[in-house]
């Protein structure tokens, strides 16, 4: 039986959040479990567990000894144990396939539902759901994890900066199938089957899944893995491609290569014959998309020529995504970094904007920035009617992105803005654009956080200030720091960028405290 297999019956939305505070879950470390421990468990039957709680990553918490006793095969020098359970949610009763054993904790599968299912649980969309290790939560509805995770992030709030927001955010929700627009996909040919595995990782494991579709990836690629495989099986290097990177962007046909938002880089560790490189032309030009190859490092990235109007003056194509509500089209390459959901990404940046509530003629700044995902929609508002009023500076490491930033902007006609590239977890205190004072800041960090660049936010003496954040740990540890330097949480939220897994896309505002 499918661990998720049972009746979806609705509930109040918030409902996921009313229970006790959340487990710290054990580190991806500890979870790998020794080759004695496996062998140990592989056999052993499934036993009975109440669960009551969750952890942070989304997996049912039980108790040895916890509704269940020795004759359920909990035995008294257990009791009190935790077990982490996937599959599982609050309260219900489950059969459970212990995966992993340690002196503190042991980690298993509901295999089984006993009873008093959860009200919020849902048959997976996804067929291949509990062995790809690509989701994690697609038994529970998308409304009970949402709830869950600002759950999550309240609870991070609590524990490490002792506060919560004047004001809690409705949640920013979208497309929650089919939204994934980049991705990496493993591939290994098995001889013995004949055929290709194209996909994600199994659970806990270094093996691929044998997938055939996937309902998180873009439908344009999620349904084309059959199709993918086939090719793949074709060829004479079949046993020499690696892996398969994809990007996707929006189709605008109008624009150089916006015919052709699906882009896929093809990892080979051979030289392809050109038997093999007509097959992958003729399968890609019929479905428009770009094709490239790559032999080695990135560097060895090479376009392929499908038409006789592809420029392969330079090493990549082009694809692009838009913000309609700012009037704006971004043009990026497929290996830059995007955004992977670009339904909520819309909704996202105009939260943002709205939060920071910016006036014509005031000076921002957007650290982290990127190719300007945030940059170009701030440079609009602080601009005026004619554009020409107030600054938006964007900061970013990457010097490539930098120069992305800076030329979207000129493709969409900003002239309000400056870009500079700048490795923001080392002193930037001399350089200029540093000396200067800012009415908004907007931070868009990786999962480590900003946790350099609020040792330096003072001297900025920006009155609001906006935190994206991917990483709800993260976001807590500096939300400490920026209340010890005179600023109030006003308002905080989480946003449904990852559906279906236990990624928590966060965002805060923060005001500065009048001084008397």
């Amino acid at each position: 039986m499918q661990p998720t297999d049972t009746n979806n019956i609705s509930s109040k939305a918030n409902s996921s959040a009313d229970h006790a505070s959340l487990a710290a879950a054990p580190s991806k470390k500890l979870s790998k479990p020794s080759s004695r421990v496996r062998r140990r468990l592989k056999d052993a039957p499934p036993l009975a567990f109440k669960i009551d709680g969750l952890s942070h990553d989304g997996r049912g918490v039980a108790i040895y000894g916890n509704e269940f006793g020795v004759e359920d095969g909990h035995s008294e020098d257990k009791h009190g144990k935790k077990v982490f359970v996937s599959f599982a949610l609050p309260d219900e009763s489950v059969k459970v396939r212990l995966t992993n054993s340690r002196k503190s904790f042991e980690e298993g599968d509901a295999v089984e539902l006993i009873a008093n299912p959860h009200p919020e649980r849902q048959t997976p969309p996804c067929p291949h759901f509990g062995t790809c290790g690509g989701c994690s939560l697609q038994h529970w509805q998308p409304e009970g994890q949402i709830a869950f995770k600002q759950t999550v992030l309240a609870e991070l709030l609590e524990h490490q900066a002792n506060i919560q927001p004047d004001n809690w955010l409705q949640p920013v929700v979208a497309d929650r199938l089919g939204y994934r627009t980049k991705a990496r996909m493993g591939v290994r040919y098995v001889a013995k089957k004949d055929t290709a595995l194209v996909g994600f990782r199994e659970r806990n494991s270094n093996f691929l899944a044998e997938l055939n579709e996937c309902h998180i990836l873009d439908k344009r690629i999620g349904f084309e893995l059959e199709n993918l495989k086939s090719l793949i099986s074709s060829l004479e290097a079949r046993a020499h491609i690696a892996q398969i990177e994809l990007a996707m962007g929006e189709a605008i046909p109008e624009l150089k290569d916006g015919n052709q938002p699906v882009a896929l880089i093809l990892r080979h560790l051979e030289p392809l014959s050109k038997s093999d490189i007509d097959q992958l032309k003729a399968f890609f030009k019929a479905r428009n998309w770009q094709l490239y190859l790559q032999s080695k490092g990135p560097e060895s990235i090479e376009r392929i020529t499908l038409h006789d109007t592809d420029d392969v003056s330079e090493q990549f194509g082009r694809l692009y995504y838009q913000l309609p509500e700012f009037n704006l089209t971004y043009e990026f390459i497929p290996t830059d970094f995007t955004q992977v959901n670009l339904s909520v990404n819309r909704k996202m940046t105009k939260l943002a904007c709205d939060l920071l509530d910016l006036k014509p003629g005031e000076r921002v700044l957007d650290l982290f920035s990127g190719l300007g995902n945030f940059s170009l929609p701030l440079a609009r508002l602080v601009g005026g009617e004619d554009g020409s009023q107030g600054l938006a500076i964007g900061v970013e490491g990457s010097d490539a992105m930098t120069v992305r930033a800076a030329d979207n902007a000129k493709r969409n006609g900003i002239n309000n803005t400056e870009f500079y590239n700048q490795d923001l977890t080392q002193d930037f205190s001399e350089q200029p654009w540093a000396q200067q004072g800012f009415d908004a800041i907007l931070i868009d960090p990786p999962r480590s956080g900003a946790w350099e660049v609020m040792q330096y936010l003072p001297r900025f003496n920006a009155s609001r200030i906006v935190y994206v954040s991917c990483n709800p740990a993260t976001l807590a540890r500096d939300t400490k720091a920026l209340l010890e330097q005179g600023y109030r949480l006003t308002d905080a939220g989480v946003m449904d960028m990852f559906c279906h897994t236990g990624h928590v896309e966060s965002i805060a505002r923060f005001e500065k405290l009048q001084t008397v």
